[in-house]
C-alpha cells in the first residue's frame, strides 16, 4: 500500500501484527468452507468504515500486486 494513501493514524508494526493475528485466528475459526464469505463480509464492513470508494479501490489494487 502506498504511503500517500496511509492515514495519519496508520497502525504501527506491533498494531499490524496484532491485526494479522486476529485475522488469522478468525480465519481458522470459520474454517475453509466459510473463509471466502468471511473475508468478503469483512472487506465490505471495512469499506463502509473507510467511506471512500476510491481509497478502497486503491487498497484492492495494492492487494492484487505480487500475488
Amino acid at each position: 500500500m502506498s504511503h500517500q494513501n496511509a492515514p495519519a493514524s496508520a497502525l504501527t508494526i506491533p498494531g499490524l501484527e496484532q491485526v494479522y493475528d486476529q485475522l488469522a485466528t478468525a480465519i481458522d475459526a470459520v474454517g475453509p468452507a466459510k473463509t471466502e464469505l468471511f473475508l468478503v463480509k469483512l472487506a465490505l464492513m471495512n469499506a463502509n468504515a473507510l467511506a471512500d470508494p476510491a481509497l478502497f479501490q486503491a487498497h484492492i489494487d495494492a492487494a492484487l500486486k505480487d500475488l
